[in-house]
């Protein structure tokens, strides 16, 4: 059987179709896990794939690795050429290439069964194929450097640990690893100008290691020189990303909306989910109908941008479309109406209001007057805790809620009954003046058609 640098070819093919299996089946379980659940946009896939190196990166660099160290011990100390040293890790480099081709495929035959907004982004493919070429090259510097049984498994390891830091970072070191930067907001985009000067630095510093590596081993000035050339290009890609500034705001978008029985608008990706939304919304917005937060549209925001409710219009979060993804954004979008009161009785007062335009049991609270204030409120009809809301709106926002707007504690005042069949109605103790304070007299009683 022929040999190629002490492994035999239909070993090299073997380990090649193995190592092309187990980064196609590793590159879509790590791809499926950064995709944002129930995304339809070319965008997600791209983060994706190129979220998966994190994975696929370190097994590549173990296989050049191990490639590379058997090569060593064959060829002991003889001379190579330029060509012939770089034949073996361009191979490499083309196999696991093969892999991201796969992976990419296989997640696009997925995505053209169903509409995709956005488009795909060519210099973003073009970051993770630079960023699997550079995990190869190290692997491969490092298993001929250091020819050692453990080499591959450490190249792997530490290819991974150092990735991970880089991506992980809060500086301008998290630009250099290939990646999107976590968490990807869709609002944002994917900068394809960012991706080119990504690709320029990776690039640029895999052909140095490749360069400089073969230079080492051919003893040959032009090679070194070449190798200068890419550091060059790595300096100059690495200038450019850092000189780029992050997108200052969100990109304008077409908004994909649902028109009944309220209007819910989310990002063309995620218009799986208006159904969903609009009917927990639907039913938030009938409990703060004739309310100051009452509205008719319901339209989702950068993740990164603070929900500030208006008139008519309920901005919210959604970051994906994962289960119990609605329940989630109609939890902060409540929350948002008023700021909590921590260390005060009022706190209790605004989660019994919370619970309410929640759709949840009435908490009873820590104080007797908070056990006291949900069973009053509980004994209020729909219509009457809406006209109660549009009321003391303004203290429920400004932590003014006290026991004199339920019915003024325990020690006052018998929780009211539920309203008869004749369309009788509880009578409220206080009547908050101009001033905000409540009085702590028995005020106006409420019926249907509002206060009398």
């Amino acid at each position: 059987m022929p040999e190629h640098v002490g492994v035999s070819r239909e070993e090299l093919k073997q380990s090649a179709a193995v190592t092309v299996a187990v980064l196609l089946a590793l590159g879509l379980v790590a791809a499926w896990s950064v995709l944002i659940p129930g995304v339809d946009a070319w965008e997600n896939i791209v983060a994706a794939v190129i979220g998966s190196l994190r994975l696929t990166g370190p097994v590549a660099a173990a296989f050049a690795a191990w490639v590379a160290l058997r090569k060593r011990r064959a060829l002991g100390d003889r001379c190579l050429t330029a060509w012939r040293a770089l034949k073996a890790p361009l191979a490499i480099v083309l196999v696991v290439l093969g892999s991201f081709a796969a992976t990419v495929l296989v997640l696009a035959v997925k995505t053209v069964l169903t509409e995709q907004s956005g488009r795909l982004s060519l210099p973003g493919l073009g970051v993770g194929m630079a960023g699997l070429a550079l995990y190869s090259v190290i692997g491969w510097v490092a298993g001929w450097l250091a020819p050692r049984a453990v080499t591959p498994p450490l190249a792997g390891l530490c290819c991974y640990g150092l990735f991970s830091w880089l991506a992980d970072g809060r500086g301008w070191a998290d630009r250099l690893a290939p990646g999107t930067g976590e968490p990807y907001d869709l609002f944002q985009g994917l900068s394809g100008a960012a991706f080119l000067n990504q690709t320029i630095w990776l690039l640029g510093i895999t052909a140095a290691l490749l360069l400089g590596w073969t230079a080492l081993v051919t003893k040959q000035a032009l090679v070194l020189a070449c190798a200068l050339l890419a550091v060059l290009a790595a300096g100059t890609g690495v200038a450019r990303l850092l000189a780029e500034p992050k997108p200052a705001a969100a990109q304008e978008i077409a908004y994909s909306c649902q028109d009944w029985p309220i209007t819910v608008c989310l990002h063309p990706g995620m218009r799986s989910g208006l159904t969903e939304l609009g009917a927990t919304f639907t039913k938030i917005a009938s409990r703060l109908a004739g309310t100051p937060a009452a509205f008719t549209r319901v339209e989702q925001r950068p993740l990164e941008e603070n929900l500030k409710p208006s008139t008519g219009l309920a901005p919210i979060h959604v970051r994906d479309l994962s289960a119990g993804f609605a329940d989630q954004a109609s939890y902060e979008y409540v929350e948002s109406l008023a700021a909590r009161c921590p260390g005060t009785p009022a706190d209790g007062y605004r989660e019994i209001v919370m619970a309410w335009l929640r759709g949840e049991p009435l908490p009873g609270g820590p104080l007797p007057d908070h056990q006291y204030a949900a069973a009053w409120f509980s004994g209020l009809s729909e219509h009457q805790r809406r006209e109660w809301l549009g009321m003391f709106y303004s203290d429920f926002q400004a932590c003014k809620l006290s026991s004199t707007h339920f019915g003024g504690g325990p020690a006052q005042a018998p929780a009211p009954a539920p309203p008869s069949g004749g369309g009788s109605s509880p009578v409220y103790p206080v009547y908050p003046g101009p001033s905000g304070n409540p009085s702590p007299t028995w005020g106006p009683q409420m019926s249907p058609n509002g206060w009398q």
